[in-house]
């Protein structure tokens, strides 16, 4: 089953009046936060290409990287498997991650046939392909499939966040999160959108930038 799928901001709205009326801190947040972002991106090869680039780097070295290898026209499946290495290496791409992406680009996947599959599979396809975890998978999910009720408790902000605002006494776990996220079901991406909005608020009202 799909599920409710995020199209507009009205469905963002929708789900963030779920979460306050079922939970009162999320009112709590909401009030904070203002409207909630959509969020939505595009599916297909490119976002999970662009996801690889920016693992474990800064968001201004992904940008950089990324805007090379748009300039080259190296973000296609087949660009990039006719890449040589030194060409994909010029842009900034690690050894690793020139696996990587050749990985993605070699897996076959079709990204039209993942709009219409469940969660979990759309989960266990992507995490196949090296260089794709679950947290990537997931934020795909959520964001280039506009999947409802995907969470990603396995990020680390959305734990912090959760800290915060259910006054925790330490960042709740991987699997602590998933537990308390399954009472936000039907609107578990919403929770994710208000938990990271609201992170942003508390830790600029802390002077954290």
């Amino acid at each position: 089953m799909v599920g409710r799928i995020i199209e507009t901001p009205e469905c963002v709205a929708e789900g963030a009046d779920f979460l306050a009326g079922c939970e009162p801190q999320f009112a709590k947040a909401l009030a904070l936060t203002g409207p909630l972002p959509l969020r939505r991106r595009k599916d297909g090869f490119e976002p999970l290409l662009s996801a690889i680039v920016s693992q474990q780097i800064s968001v201004a070295a992904a940008d950089a990287i990324w805007g090379r290898m748009k300039t080259a026209r190296l973000i296609g499946p087949r660009k990039i498997g006719w890449a040589s290495d030194d060409e994909l290496r010029a842009c900034g791409l690690s050894r690793q991650k020139i696996r990587y992406a050749r990985a993605l680009a070699g897996a076959g996947i079709n990204y039209r046939a993942l709009r219409d599959l469940p969660n979990d599979q759309v989960i266990a396809t992507l995490v196949e392909v090296p260089g794709i975890g679950r947290w990537t998978a997931e934020i795909y999910a959520m964001f280039s499939l506009g999947r409802a009720d995907v969470f990603a408790p396995g990020d680390l902000a959305l734990q912090e966040a959760a800290k915060l605002l259910f006054d925790l006494p330490k960042r709740p776990t991987e699997k602590q999160i998933r537990d308390m996220a399954a009472a936000w079901s039907p609107w578990r991406g919403v929770a994710a959108r208000a938990l990271w909005a609201y992170y942003h608020v508390a830790k600029s009202r802390e002077g954290i930038r």
